[in-house]
């Protein structure tokens, strides 16, 4: 995995991810866009298994997982969608400047 991958996975995930496991996982899986999803996936169903989505003790403080849980799964949807592409995701067109175009514009009569 090269460098530009790695901070691909570490802008995705958090800086504070095990950069090994990320490593071992893309050796494993063959691509970043994937060790990303694993990972997340795991951290969601350890949200889920791990803890109740919510916990309150009257007149004391109330915590809920509820947002992180449908934040994890807009992440997965996201990268599962394609979104964000990942540096060793080739798109087989080797053109630079594909999709650009120039645009003229054109100013439109005053009325």
């Amino acid at each position: 995995m090269d460098d530009a991958t790695l901070r691909w996975l570490l802008s995705q995930l958090g800086t504070q991810t095990d950069t090994g496991d990320l490593e071992d996982r893309y050796t494993r899986l063959g691509s970043a866009r994937a060790v990303a999803i694993e990972v997340l996936y795991e951290r969601k169903a350890n949200l889920i298994n791990g803890q109740p989505a919510s916990l309150t003790v009257s007149g004391v403080v109330g915590v809920t997982y509820t947002e992180n849980i449908k934040a994890l799964e807009r992440q997965i949807a996201y990268l599962e969608g394609g979104g964000a592409p990942a540096p060793d995701e080739s798109d087989g067109d080797d053109d630079p400047i594909s999709g650009w175009s120039i645009v003229q514009l054109v100013e439109r009569p005053r009325r």
